[in-house]
């Protein structure tokens, strides 16, 4: 992406240093840690599939759990450290602060455009980055769940080290697969500030599981339709190859594409993000037709 010229957000607050009561990623001793949920107004981000992935071949634990709201806890007998960093990497991570940072502000672009179009006013998110561990609105939460965004604060929450292991588990690189993440949670932000978020929440409540999973699916497939939004509205910024850094992300995260990898076989029912295919077909729907109304994934008889 090209984002030299791009205004960086202000709307950025740096927790990183700041600790976490001892914890560690991904070790921890055992403490136990709420994942924001549906019923709570919350929902695990789409980099938390990929690092509770990441967890599952680092300690046993199975993610299909954490990710049909079992909530977790890590193993009491781990006593792993994450390596400190250097000061090559801390560099590198400040780079990626202002790259963020710049991402962040070409959403805040798109949706002040879209909303005032139509006569509405766009409260931007803040975005939090930290190292470890957040303490959040919607709870106390980890690296291991990778970027999420918090309703009850209108903030999206981000550990930088994330893109690492995106890159290096499920290969997915690239600094637009990295933008998509962003997108995507601040889809989710835009889906509160239009009520819909409250809406599934209340209709999960009154939901069977499976239910509710399916509502899940609908919630996160039109987030990434909403990233697709903000790609058809930034093209300009776009270079040879970021379309296909995107499709590639949307892919490797599928339902079906993480269960095959992690237990050999595909539960439909259980999905809570959607499958590979779906995903990259409702992004592609977004970055073709520039359109929030083509995002409709509640009123779409098949997805």
């Amino acid at each position: 992406m090209r984002l030299d010229d791009e205004r960086a957000s202000d709307n950025v607050e740096d927790r990183r240093g700041r600790g976490g009561g001892g914890f560690r990623f991904p070790g921890g001793g055992g403490r136990r840690v709420r994942l924001p949920s549906g019923r709570r107004g919350g929902g695990i981000g789409i980099g938390g599939i990929i690092i509770l992935l990441i967890l599952s071949f680092v300690f046993g634990i199975n993610p299909l759990d954490l990710l049909s709201g079992g909530g977790g806890s890590l193993p009491q007998q781990s006593q792993y450290q994450a390596p400190q960093p250097s000061s090559g990497s801390a560099a590198s991570n400040d780079e990626m602060k202002v790259f963020v940072s710049k991402v962040l502000g070409t959403t805040e672009r798109t949706w002040q455009e879209i909303f005032s179009a139509q006569g509405k006013r766009y409260r931007a998110p803040k975005m939090v980055l930290f190292s470890g561990y957040v303490q959040s609105a919607c709870g106390a939460a980890q690296s291991a769940m990778g970027p999420f965004y918090c309703p009850l604060d209108s903030k999206v929450y981000i550990d930088l080290s994330f893109y690492r292991d995106m890159r290096a588990k499920l290969g997915a690189p690239g600094d637009f697969a990295q933008a998509y993440v962003i997108a995507h949670e601040v889809g989710h932000h835009v889906q509160n500030l239009l009520g819909i978020a409250k809406k599934v929440t209340q209709a999960r409540m009154r939901s069977s599981k499976a239910e509710g999973n399916a509502l899940s699916v609908r919630m996160e497939l039109q987030a990434d339709c909403f990233s697709g939004v903000w790609a058809h509205d930034n093209k300009r910024l776009l270079e040879r190859g970021d379309i296909e850094e995107g499709l590639n992300a949307a892919s490797a995260i599928g339902d079906d594409r993480l269960q095959k990898r992690q237990q050999g076989y595909v539960v439909p029912e259980s999905f809570t993000h959607g499958s590979s295919a779906q995903r990259v077909r409702w992004f592609k729907r977004g970055l073709e037709t520039g359109n929030i109304r083509s995002c409709d994934t509640f009123g779409a008889s098949q997805l």
